[in-house]
């Protein structure tokens, strides 16, 4: 009755709705009336166009549903962002975006519009939707009737606005509106749920062994199948069910990952990395002639295998990997939906041949997916689809988690250290991007007018003036000396005090004294030398890792307050891994992320380099500095990680701003220049600022003068840099150099897939 009533409905929708109306779609109609574009041939993907059926590689991008300053639930992406997305998008060569969601209407309208535009060469999509994700980690059974209704819904929910079919009410965290546009003619395939939880799948298979068998009117289980793989039988068969009255069909495919795959990973250390297998090849279609097809996630740094199967380096481990993928699914069609690298400077995977989660900058980025994606079609893939098109301000990732805080406002400024934020082809950047060019040159600092910036205390002799201010990602200084600055004989030293506690004293105070401690320093001289160094009762890495975990050592010393130690600014990439919680023992890994390159991120310049941190010419200096170097949990809402010792995460507190004291150090004699001991300064009180804008508080004194002891350099009197918070952000967006590398190897691929095309 079920599906009676669905044809029925159908048949409706096909009198009110002239699903047909595009003529420009050229389709095969078959037997039962029903019309297909895109079906399964073999190992591949087929399209019909020019009165045949062609071979087709599917070659694009997955598509988010966010910019910054809003969470994917909010949906805010506007018409014209798709349409010009799609113009990129196209321009580059693209032939498929993927959406791992339902988007608001718009998008499947400005799809719609775009694609009569561009009837010649359309943009297909793959729809992809959402299982009840946090559900199943939380019930760890995927047969638990709540899950099994709530999945039902959004497939049927997902169906229905594919094909302008749809009004849905407003409800948090979910796309909603009148779906009226019919973007069916333009879809190329269906993609269920999402990355399967190892564990929720090994206990639904414990759970229900008598459920190991489905056999459905459109997909059916091999007498091979799990009890999951059944659950997913039957899930996929319902979304062929509520497409089929439509009058269409497309292939149907399930998302997996490798932390389910169906390889065997004997140098794996964690269990649940393979522990149990979700097999594509134990589903199998039945009078479905749009066919079926694997989908994976595949990314070169996760698991840990993929850098310890071959630790000689004999092999391309990720070519490797794909090619045993590719020989189990004999006889059937495999993508890649999920692929790439990020260009942040944040790290937290490491993987051989320069293809780790992080610390790639754009140019390199874009070689790195180029090669990847070459990869994927010469192993005979049918389709390699990037991640992805735009960055995402909103994610998180594991080693910047603990002191990104509130979680709630991640989406307000973008931490160049979170890698997860910036895998985009399209780069998403703070609100003076395109105003601070790091070059050495100062046009664009004197074009910038208060209260965008504020003039810094710098009563330092050699030292003209400092200047700084910030945006959604770095917070920036310039520094004006009255003589060529020349690193190999002097360096600059900014230390950064936010909140009370630190280094006053120290290797790189020699012979001086602070009344107030420095939580970090920033260094500037030779290329090797500068960076931003942390106080080490201040250190994150040492304070959880060190001081709560005991993966690494923190000496009784480094808990002291002022204890005269600057540690380089790491974040963990491996954790300590011992038996018998692991399969094997690995010892704990870091990577430097506090270095500052010099350079430029002109995107104008042959010699761009969006890791540019710093550059110099003749006496002018001007260096950026990401917000949680200086130990920034939220610069939005002024909120810094605090002194206290974390649990899994640490504690924070609302600052007022950042006081910077400068001084210099003459690399032959390492004298200290600065830092005297009732050093006087003039009020630098800057105008009220607008958002989010930056200003200097002045000190309760006018000056900096002598404190009680006439040794101590009174920092307490130095004026702070303070900024307002902001809830509204101010980004740009720019292609970047990795948008030019995909558009290379598109135009090579050409659209066509190795074998049978």
């Amino acid at each position: 009755m079920l599906l009676l009533g669905a044809v029925l409905a159908g048949a409706l929708y096909l009198r009110e709705h002239d699903v047909f109306a595009d003529r420009s779609i050229e389709t095969e109609r078959q037997a039962d009336g029903t019309r297909l574009k895109f079906k399964t041939a073999g190992e591949n993907l087929a399209i019909f166009q020019e009165g045949k059926w062609q071979p087709f590689f599917a070659q694009g991008v997955n598509l988010g549903a966010t910019v910054p300053g809003h969470y994917p639930g909010e949906l805010p992406i506007e018409r014209a962002d798709y349409m010009r997305w799609f113009e990129q998008i196209r321009e580059m060569g693209a032939n498929v975006i993927r959406v791992y969601t339902r988007h608001q209407p718009v998008f499947y309208d400005a799809l719609v519009n775009y694609n009569r535009k561009h009837a010649d060469d359309p943009l297909y999509f793959i729809q992809g939707i959402w299982s009840p994700e946090e559900q199943l980690i939380e019930k760890q059974d995927a047969y638990d009737p709540e899950i099994e209704a709530t999945f039902r819904q959004e497939i049927e929910n997902d169906v229905r606005a594919v094909y302008g079919d749809l009004e849905m009410p407003a409800a948090p965290g979910q796309a909603s509106g009148d779906y009226k546009a019919n973007a069916g003619p333009y879809l190329l395939g269906w993609s269920i749920g999402t990355e399967w939880d190892p564990v929720m799948v090994a206990n639904t298979n414990k759970r229900h062994p008598d459920k190991a068998s489905y056999v459905g009117p459109f997909f059916a289980t091999t007498a091979k199948a799990s009890p999951f793989e059944a659950w997913l039988a039957e899930m996929t068969d319902f979304a062929a069910k509520t497409e089929q009255p439509y009058g269409w069909r497309h292939p149907m495919s399930f998302t997996n990952w490798v932390t389910t795959d169906v390889l065997s990973h004997p140098k794996e250390p964690l269990f649940t990395e393979d522990m149990v297998s979700v097999d594509a090849t134990h589903l199998k279609p039945v009078q479905w002639n749009a066919g079926y097809f694997a989908s994976y996630h595949v990314y070169p740094y996760y698991p840990d295998f993929f850098r310890l199967d071959d630790p000689g380096g004999r092999t391309d481990p990720y070519a490797s990997y794909l090619n045993k993928l590719k020989a189990y699914h004999q006889d059937m069609p495999i993508m890649v939906t999920e692929y790439g690298v990020p260009s942040s400077v944040g790290v937290s995977h490491v993987a051989p041949l320069g293809r780790s989660q992080g610390g790639r900058n754009e140019t390199e980025q874009g070689k790195v997916d180029a090669e990847l994606t070459q990869i994927i079609h010469d192993a005979g893939y049918a389709g390699a689809v990037l991640f992805m098109w735009q960055d995402e301000w909103f994610k998180k990732t594991w080693n910047t988690m603990p002191m990104e805080l509130p979680e709630d406002r991640r989406a307000y400024w973008l931490n160049v250290l979170t890698n997860e934020k910036q895998f985009g082809l399209l780069g998403m950047y703070g609100g003076l991007e395109d105003k601070l060019v790091i070059d050495g040159e100062d046009g664009d600092w004197r074009k910038l007018k208060e209260p965008q910036k504020a003039e810094l205390f710098s009563d330092v002799p050699g030292i003209e003036s400092i200047e700084a201010a910030h945006d959604e990602a770095y917070v920036y200084l310039s520094i004006r000396l009255d003589h060529p600055f020349d690193p190999a004989k002097e360096k600059l030293e900014l230390g950064a005090d936010t909140l009370p506690g630190g280094n006053r004293h120290g290797d790189e105070l020699p012979g001086k004294t602070l009344d107030e401690g420095l939580e970090t320093l920033i260094t500037i001289g030779e290329d090797e030398e500068t960076g931003v160094k942390i106080a080490a009762n201040y250190d994150m890495e040492k304070r959880l890792y060190g001081y709560v975990y005991g993966m690494i050592d923190m000496t009784a010393k480094e808990l002291k307050d002022d204890s005269g130690l600057f540690n380089d600014w790491h974040l963990p990439v491996s954790l300590k891994m011992e038996p018998p919680d692991t399969k094997t023992a690995h010892p704990y890994e870091h990577a430097d992320v506090g270095k500052l390159r010099r350079g430029t991120d002109n995107p104008a310049s042959a010699a761009y380099d969006s890791f540019a941190m710093w550059q110099y010419k003749d006496g002018f200096v001007e260096v950026r500095i990401p917000w949680m170097l200086l130990g920034l949990a939220d610069p939005s809402s002024l909120q810094a990680v605090s002194y206290e010792m974390p649990e899994e995460a640490f504690s924070t507190e609302r600052i007022e701003g950042i006081r910077f004291v400068p001084w210099i150090v003459d690399e032959e004699t390492n004298r200290v220049i600065g830092l005297e001991a009732g050093a006087g300064s003039e009020d630098t009180t800057s105008p009220e600022p607008a958002e989010p804008t930056g200003l200097v508080e002045s000190a309760e004194s006018p000056g900096v003068g002598p404190t009680e002891s006439s040794e101590a350099y009174p920092v307490t009197q130095i004026p702070k840099y303070t900024w307002e918070g902001w809830d509204a952000v101010h980004y740009m967006e720019r292609l970047k150099p990795s948008y030019n590398a995909m558009k290379e190897v598109y135009e090579a691929i050409g659209q066509r897939p190795k074998t049978g095309g």
